[in-house]
């Protein structure tokens, strides 16, 4: 028996809650309506609850990063799932919808969706004095 494919999966939980948000893509606009969401939702979610609804979020927002900045599902350093931009980049979008479920709007999704491309061109080259 073949194993799950994980990829299939992340994005399959990715596709459900495009559906539950009702966005027609996986962009800013959407990123936007999923801070929304998670607003209107932090003081209802049920602790028990907490992890499964990081889990779907963070896979929606990771397909946004993978569809707008050309990203792709990856292992981290630390072995944690995320997104992969540039061979250079590593962003974690579940601890980013933690985050604000946590925290609330300062630490807000759209906000570091937003800010992303600004991440990418300052990504320090290898330093020379080392």
């Amino acid at each position: 028996m073949s194993e799950p494919n994980p990829l299939a999966s992340l994005v399959a939980a990715a596709e459900a809650v495009r559906q539950q948000l009702q966005v027609n893509a996986f962009d800013a606009d959407a990123v936007q309506r999923l801070r929304d969401f998670i607003e209107v939702q932090r003081p209802t979610i049920k602790e028990t609850d907490r992890q499964g609804v990081i889990t779907a979020l963070g896979c929606f927002l990771g397909q946004c990063l993978v569809e707008t900045y050309g990203g792709t599902w990856a292992k981290g350093p630390d072995g944690t799932t995320g997104v992969g931009i540039n061979q250079t980049s590593f962003f974690n979008p579940f601890y980013r919808v933690s985050e604000q479920l946590t925290k609330g709007l300062g630490q807000s999704v759209a906000e570091f969706f937003a800010g992303v491309p600004e991440r990418l061109a300052a990504k320090p080259g290898r330093k020379s004095w080392i």
